[in-house]
């Protein structure tokens, strides 16, 4: 971080009782731990894993990326002695197979709380345990902490079970594996030789004494349902592989601690990881000023779950991570997000990282839309992941100050871009005789309204694109205000072709597309990122319409939907199938992010009023609830179109979360 602010306590954390709860809502909210590997933990808050990217180690082989399903679960049971020689055992577990919950943890289940670690409360019979789920900081390792908060004494025995496999996939007991297990030093060490080199180490440690006793029993437990994968239209049963079991004494000045990482056992200092981990989001929470509200103080600690770092040709740098559970790092996705997650947050010197990272990507002037997640080449298929750059370098050169960085690192990398886009690069990407840019066909999907299926564009906006041309201008705007004068006459031939072009006096807004085949006058989002820009080449009457139209067309308590209701195309339901969700993406859903640029431009359009400030601030209220749902402390990627407006795709997305905290920071309080 540029700057070391006193920290700031952190905002409540977020307390879901469970006792007595609705089973199904319950098992539809879902934690998330993430460490600057790329690698987290995550599952229902009932503890019941609900797809195949629920685990309690997803590991990152290669950060942020080559993510592994390692430890996906634990059977963990408390044996309570009774007088008489007597014991009762309490189950902690939930598990869902076919048509049932076994066994039956969450019965004793009375909170879940999204603390520093994942924290979750039974009471069972006479006794109260706390089991918290924390991930290492910058380690592929995770330690569960059982501790005794009510009651003497107790026997904690706890069944592991794995499935080292690709994140994406799921394991089947019947197709070909090579698990095998043995003793190690702390516990069980697991691999499956016909998947990957990587082992898993799993142990058990009580208090400051040595490793607990293991006794090896290999099984494997089939048919695991995960019932958000089944609704998705995907497979969802999936078999697990437990190498045996292990046990160990309870006491309420002796915690009992599992510990499971990748390769090498890392027995986790739980107390100084919890105290790392509260100094550095306090940091992040002060620097946010007295201005922002508990759901901004709660979007600036949610926003530390995105910022991993990545090696490129040996060389360390930041990265930002696009979504949870299934996203690595995307260059858009990267560039919309910067300013509210590192520099609304003070991180100047990790938001320089991003942008010297993509910069150095930058190929034929196009920075990369996304990094393999195998090891390939990068992937360049955007045309706005490049025009961002400018705008978000500009931004940090706003923020930090840094002139030296600006000048020698960020603008040749700009002046890059601009060159190319002006004079041609890949996709036919270039600027027209009119200076707006053109790129793609019909068989592209080069912006953010990306979605393909079946090979087919779900949305083809190939040609000219209003917001790709408002931020082209913008860009260039930024290098004229540099001092470079090479685009001046460029400049100026785009101002007198953007209105003519793009303006539909019928629907008093933009056309989204024009290309060879005519002018697309769909009602949708995008001209809002056009009229958000501080130069944007248009009177300010029509800024002022396209946002009146924006906002009785496509707003929702939680976004902007990607397409008007009045459509034809107009699709409200995400849907289940793989077909369904594809064909909704861009025509309906709802996009939280899309906030950011509706408020700078609303605001932009009416003189920053009190009254325009009030507004937009009810635009943002419906957040504070839905923190405490889905991704619980999290922003949703996207949320159907009609009412009620579920929330769908990633529990936790990137620019969701720093959009909000952009704009929710620019409105500061009453």
């Amino acid at each position: 971080m540029a700057t070391t602010p006193q920290a700031a306590r952190l905002p409540e954390a977020i307390s879901i009782p469970c006792a007595g709860g609705d089973c199904e809502s319950l098992l539809n909210r879902e934690f998330l731990l993430a460490n600057s590997l790329g690698a987290y933990a995550s599952s229902s808050v009932l503890g019941a894993n609900t797809r195949r990217y629920h685990g309690l180690l997803i590991a990152s082989s290669t950060p942020p990326a080559g993510r592994i399903a390692t430890l996906s679960t634990l059977l963990d049971q408390v044996i309570v002695d009774l007088p008489g020689g007597q014991s009762e055992t309490y189950d902690l577990a939930t598990f869902e197979f076919l048509g049932k919950l076994l066994p039956e943890g969450l019965r004793n289940l009375v909170e879940f709380r999204n603390d520093l670690a994942a924290t979750f409360v039974f009471r069972c019979g006479k006794i109260e345990l706390v089991k918290e789920v924390l991930l290492a900081e910058d380690a592929n390792a995770v330690a569960v902490r059982y501790r005794l908060t009510r009651g003497a004494r107790a026997t904690l025995r706890i069944r592991p079970f794995l499935a080292m496999r690709d994140y994406h996939g799921l394991r089947q007991a019947c197709e070909g594996h090579q698990m095998r297990c043995w003793q190690g030093a702390e516990g069980f060490v697991v691999e499956d030789r016909s998947f990957s080199p990587h082992t898993l180490c799993v142990g058990l440690r009580q208090g400051g004494a040595g490793p607990a006793p293991t006794q090896l029993q290999e099984q494997w437990w089939n048919r695991f349902r995960y019932r958000t994968d089944l609704a998705r239209g995907m497979d969802g049963f999936e078999d697990l592989y437990s190498p045996g079991w292990m046990e160990c004494p309870l006491a309420p000045d002796r915690p009992a601690q599992l510990n499971a990482s990748l390769d090498q056992p890392h027995n986790l200092d739980f107390e100084m990881t919890l105290d790392r981990k509260r100094r550095r989001l306090g940091q992040i929470v002060s620097s946010l000023g007295e201005s922002a509200d508990l759901t901004a103080r709660r979007l600036g600690v949610a926003s530390n779950a995105f910022i991993v770092r990545r090696q490129v040709k040996g060389r360390p740098y930041t990265s930002i991570v696009a979504g949870y559970h299934w996203f690595a790092d995307w260059g858009r996705d990267a560039m919309i997000s910067l300013p509210g997650l590192l520099l609304c947050t003070g991180r100047h010197e990790e938001a320089l990282s991003v942008l010297r990272m993509f910069g150095q990507a930058v190929d034929q002037g196009m920075a990369p839309n996304y990094f393999d997640e195998y090891g390939n080449p990068p992937h360049f298929n955007s045309i706005d992941a490049s025009l961002w750059y400018p705008i978000v370098a500009r931004r940090y050169l706003q923020a930090s100050g840094n002139r030296q960085a600006w000048e020698q690192e960020l603008l040749p990398v700009v002046l890059d871009i601009l060159r190319h886009y002006r004079d041609g690069t890949r996709f036919g990407i270039h600027a027209d005789a009119d200076g707006l840019v053109t790129g793609g066909d019909v068989q592209t999907q080069l912006t953010w309204m990306d979605a393909k299926f079946a090979g087919v564009s779900v949305t083809p906006r190939y040609g000219k694109c209003c917001e790709i041309n408002g931020l082209w201008h913008q860009a260039l705007k930024i290098a004229q205000a540099a001092g470079v004068s090479e685009f001046d006459e460029l400049i100026g031939r785009i101002e007198q072709a953007y209105g003519p072009t793009f303006w539909n006096e019928q629907s008093r807004c933009l056309y989204d597309c024009v290309n060879a085949e005519g002018k697309d006058g769909a009602v949708r989002p995008n001209q809002l990122i056009a009229v958000a820009m501080p130069d944007c080449p248009l009177p300010i009457r029509q800024q002022r319409s396209i946002v009146q139209v924006c906002q009785s067309d496509l707003l929702t308590p939680y976004g902007l939907r990607t397409l008007s209701p009045m459509d034809s195309r107009y699709r409200g339901r995400y849907g289940i199938s793989w077909e369904s969700r594809d064909k909704a993406y861009h025509q309906g859903t709802v996009w939280p992010w899309l906030l950011g640029p509706l408020v700078e431009a609303y605001l932009k359009v009416n003189a920053n009023s009190p009254a325009a400030r009030r507004q937009a601030r009810q635009w943002l209220s419906a957040f504070d609830e839905h923190l405490e749902q889905a991704g619980v402390g999290y922003v949703s990627e996207i949320f159907d179109g009609d009412r009620p407006h579920h929330p769908v795709g990633c529990i936790a997305q990137a620019w969701s979360v720093a959009q909000l905290l952009r704009v929710k920071l620019l409105l500061g309080q009453e």
